[in-house]
């Protein structure tokens, strides 16, 4: 099959295919005469799996690892769980960051008026400038007015 046929079976674009290929994830494609890629079964099989990993979040090295795990058939499991465990770690420090941000910007909402007035401490901490004087407020981590999050001054 060729490479658009590849990518609606695989649910990878083209585009993604070939920077796989660049980056030898996948092994080089056949070519028709014309220099045209061709893809077997066992190609849109390995695309797949990629696919699925990307979808868990992994990185390309950690992509590449499992690749060439799942292909090793003599492979130690511990190892491909090694790599799922360090992916749920990374997973989990994501939330936290994903958290501390939500919970910093609702509390900047809450401190902010949403009326006629100008003064908003949304668009002062984007700005870098402090409102705590102001507008003093827990921080979500500590429960202390003034601290930062990601170097940045929170309520």
């Amino acid at each position: 099959m060729n490479i658009g046929e590849a990518a609606r079976a695989s649910g990878i674009t083209a585009k993604m295919i070939r920077y796989y290929e660049s980056v030898d994830l996948i092994p080089p494609a056949g070519r028709t005469e014309a220099g045209y890629r061709t893809y077997g079964e066992r190609d849109v099989d390995t695309l797949r799996f990629i696919r699925r990993a990307r979808d868990f979040g992994m990185p390309m090295d950690r992509v590449k690892l499992l690749v060439g795990l799942w292909q090793d058939k003599d492979r130690p499991s511990r190892e491909v769980k090694a790599i799922a465990l360090s992916q749920v770690a990374a997973l989990e420090a994501k939330i936290a960051e994903l958290t501390a941000m939500k919970d910093a910007l609702a509390e900047l909402a809450r401190a902010c008026h949403g009326d006629n007035r100008p003064d908003c401490p949304i668009l002062s901490d984007l700005a870098g400038a402090s409102f705590t004087s102001a507008h003093p407020g827990p921080d979500r981590r500590s429960g202390k007015a003034g601290q930062r999050f990601a170097g940045k001054r929170l309520a």
